[in-house]
């Protein structure tokens, strides 16, 4: 399949409308399987979050298919999806919050409609409140388990200083167990409004049956007032300075992450394209990149990733090493790193080779309905339809000296956050402190 054309392939299966009061709706047409996906994606999550709401989009996502105004008892709503044979749930990220259903294509109508309610109308009951409250807790809990998260938290904290609340999708333990649903009020009705979301279906659908069900289900749902330009979130700062962090764990490799603020989708697209094609050159195992530090067996493994937001998704370069190769393993990564925007890290081969990759590996993501829908939910959200509807056209473009100019721009030399996880015992042999871990030289 040829890197170019994504556009017009993508023309030819999505439909749009927006309605009078902002909603948008996205049809896609897939005969393959007598299904239909329904997704509601709202311009909402973490990044919305100031310190006394931190983790509350979660807290909503899961408030969601409870109790509304058409189902207001207990379970209601989930005996209503279970008699249509639905497979549904929901997702917080930084930037957008998913709603999604999957039906027998003879249940859309239904489906649309038990969406339509939980979106418009929702109580939230005290006691379900306080059901979910622990369900979150439990998740909570779960993460907390986990050493990974500790290094996750330590570092996200590190790396958006002062804004640790609009990267913090699980939330603050004591923030969850407080919450009230005059909260869940406030955010429903500064950010569930119809234009600040959108409404996907794909599947076995006739686009104008779908317009004719959402227009009837929900263009009555009164518009909002803007909640980005009456209340616009401030960019995040850039980093000013490079830290380490080390993460006590019994564990027996060492984990490694180091990580730079990218650059945001909405102020500078262009380098989120070269972004990707940076990664997943770095990522090829025929790189040199990989040759130089997994196949000469300092690196148990190592991969690179650009996270795509509008407000300053993270680079994130991870690894594994044993702790007796620790310190000769980050210093090869480093000299790796150092040589990112230098003539003849990489080659015109290696470019082609990925975007090809990429254009399939897009072309095999819209075969699934709904994994589709998933897709356009998160690029509708956090970029727009739009850049997604060219994104592979885009990459198609991307050249060395793009890459070079990407990493010279926002890694080589720039402020970093580097983290390792490590049991006790290596850490006192190794001595290491968090200033070991930092790259000399940034600025």
């Amino acid at each position: 399949m040829q890197a170019r054309g994504q556009r017009a392939e993508l023309e030819k299966i999505i439909q749009r409308k927006v309605l009078a009061n902002g909603l948008e709706v996205i049809v896609v047409e897939n005969h393959g399987v007598p299904l239909a996906t329904i997704e509601i994606d709202v311009k909402n999550g973490s990044f919305t979050q100031s310190p006394e709401y931190e983790g509350l989009a979660h807290m909503y996502e899961h408030m969601f298919f409870r109790a509304n105004s058409k189902y207001p008892e207990p379970n209601q709503f989930w005996d209503k999806a279970s008699d249509l044979g639905a497979v549904f749930n929901g997702t917080t990220q930084e930037e957008r919050v998913n709603y999604y259903m999957t039906v027998p294509a003879e249940k859309l109508a239904d489906a649309v409609q038990l969406l339509a309610t939980a979106l418009r109308e929702p109580l939230f009951r005290r006691d379900e409140l306080e059901r979910e409250r622990q369900v979150v807790i439990g998740e909570y809990d779960r993460n907390e388990s986990s050493p990974f998260f500790a290094l996750s938290r330590q570092m996200d904290a590190k790396l958006y200083p002062g804004n640790f609340s609009r990267k913090d999708v699980i939330g603050d333990r004591q923030i969850v167990l407080t919450t009230t649903p005059e909260k869940m009020r406030t955010i429903q009705q500064k950010y569930y409004v119809p234009n600040n979301s959108v409404m996907i279906v794909a599947g076995d659908v006739n686009p104008a049956t779908v317009f004719g069900l959402v227009e009837s289900e929900l263009g009555r749902w009164s518009r909002g007032t803007d909640p980005f330009a009456t209340d616009p979130i401030p960019p995040i700062p850039p980093l000013q300075k490079s830290e380490g962090v080390v993460v006590e764990a019994p564990v027996g490799a060492v984990t490694v992450q180091i990580q730079w603020q990218g650059p945001s989708v909405g102020q500078d697209p262009k380098s989120t394209y070269a972004a990707d094609v940076f990664s997943d050159v770095l990522n090829d195992p025929q790189s040199q990149f990989q040759q130089r530090l997994v196949d000469s067996g300092l690196w148990q493994g190592v991969g690179v990733n650009y996270y795509t937001l509008n407000h300053t998704g993270p680079i994130t370069i991870s690894g594994q090493t044993s702790p007796e190769q620790l310190r000769e393993a980050l210093t090869a990564l480093y000299g790796e790193i150092a040589k990112f925007d230098s003539p003849g890290y990489f080659t015109s081969d290696e470019l082609e080779a990925v975007k090809a990759h990429r254009a399939v590996t897009s072309a095999f993501d819209r075969e699934r309905a709904s994994g589709f829908a998933h897709t356009l939910g998160f690029w509708w959200s956090v970029a727009s339809l739009e850049y997604y509807m060219g994104y592979v056209d885009y990459m198609a473009h991307q050249t060395i000296a793009d890459l070079r100019a990407y990493a010279r721009r926002y890694i080589v030399g720039k402020p970093h956050i580097s983290g390792v996880l490590i049991a006790p015992e290596a850490r006192q042999a190794l001595k290491l402190a968090p200033n070991d871990l930092v790259m000399t030289g940034t600025r």
